[in-house]
């Protein structure tokens, strides 16, 4: 399992900035498992923090108890009866041609003496020749989704027209493309260079201009639903959403415990719930309000 840290705070989402700061960790980088929940008391009689478990760090795997095989007690072999004078010299007068071995001295019986056979020469073994390393592909990367031409309608306009008054008070020179993969929502792609700024922390700031373009747009006419995305963002997160979704999943399975997740916006928690609505022995389900709004995972005992 992963290094973990225990902290409270406030609330969870106080203790969860606290263990972030003593890590130094973003917020993607660690799992928070809720271990007591904040208590409000009455007139301040019975109030107590929240206090979570934070798992950091790679998954370590416990090693196997290794079984000590009992040592088995060396067989001591029985010298041999050494023939007494009065045998060697009956077995010479009958003739005999077995061999005798000599009586013992006094320091003890003498090995008998045999030409050394020479030793067979095995042939010399050359060394395995190294297969030389083959050359590692970099992998494809994802194919863009077939968007069609860029659109220049009515509501593209207003969309290039707002956006792109908003860009130049931010200081962005980002070109925009509007695209219409489907009828009454049109995809937004920023280009340029240091697109970084746009996008904030966690998409927070391309979230915030996405708001603020689909306001503008939908004041008059027909209502259209406005996707703003910058350096395939959108895409990265998501499957970063389904890969943190799947690793929380198997650990509610391990441990039988709920795992609350970080506030997310109501795209990222439809991720979520798609990524597991199939997986064994957990569900899903959201809690709070925007934006504070959490999905949790939820063991099932009758699913699992």
């Amino acid at each position: 399992m992963r290094d973990f840290i225990d902290v409270t705070g406030k609330n969870q989402e106080d203790a969860t900035n606290k263990a972030l700061e003593q890590l130094g960790l973003d917020r993607d980088d660690v799992s928070v498992e809720v271990l007591e929940r904040e208590k409000a008391g009455f007139l301040g009689i019975g109030k107590s923090p929240a206090k979570i478990r934070v798992y950091y760090g790679p998954e370590k795997e416990e090693p196997a108890p290794v079984k000590a095989e009992p040592v088995k007690p060396k067989s001591v072999k029985k010298p041999e009866a050494v023939r007494k004078p009065e045998a060697v010299k009956a077995a010479a007068k009958a003739g005999s041609t077995e061999e005798i071995a000599p009586a013992p001295g006094p320091e003890g019986p003498e090995r008998e003496r045999r030409p050394r056979q020479p030793a067979e020469r095995k042939p010399k073994q050359r060394p395995a020749q190294t297969a030389e390393p083959k050359e590692v592909k970099p992998a494809s990367p994802a194919p863009v989704q077939e968007l069609g031409e860029p659109v220049d309608d009515e509501k593209a306009q207003a969309i290039k027209t707002f956006l792109g008054g908003l860009l130049k008070q931010m200081g962005s020179e980002a070109e925009i493309e509007v695209y219409l993969p489907e009828k009454g929502r049109y995809k937004v792609f920023l280009k340029g260079q240091g697109l970084g700024a746009l996008i904030g922390r966690r998409g927070e700031t391309l979230d915030a201009i996405q708001q603020l373009t689909s306001y503008a747009v939908n004041r008059t006419g027909v209502r259209v639903r406005v996707q703003l995305d910058a350096e395939n963002y959108r895409e990265k997160r998501e499957q970063s959403l389904q890969h943190l979704a799947r690793k929380v999943a198997g650990k509610v399975v391990r441990f039988r415990r709920s795992v609350t997740l970080e506030p997310m916006n109501a795209y990222e928690r439809h991720v979520i719930h798609t990524a597991l609505q199939d997986f064994p022995g957990v569900s899903t389900h959201s809690t709070g309000t925007d934006p504070g709004r959490r999905v949790v995972v939820t063991y099932e005992r009758d699913k699992h």
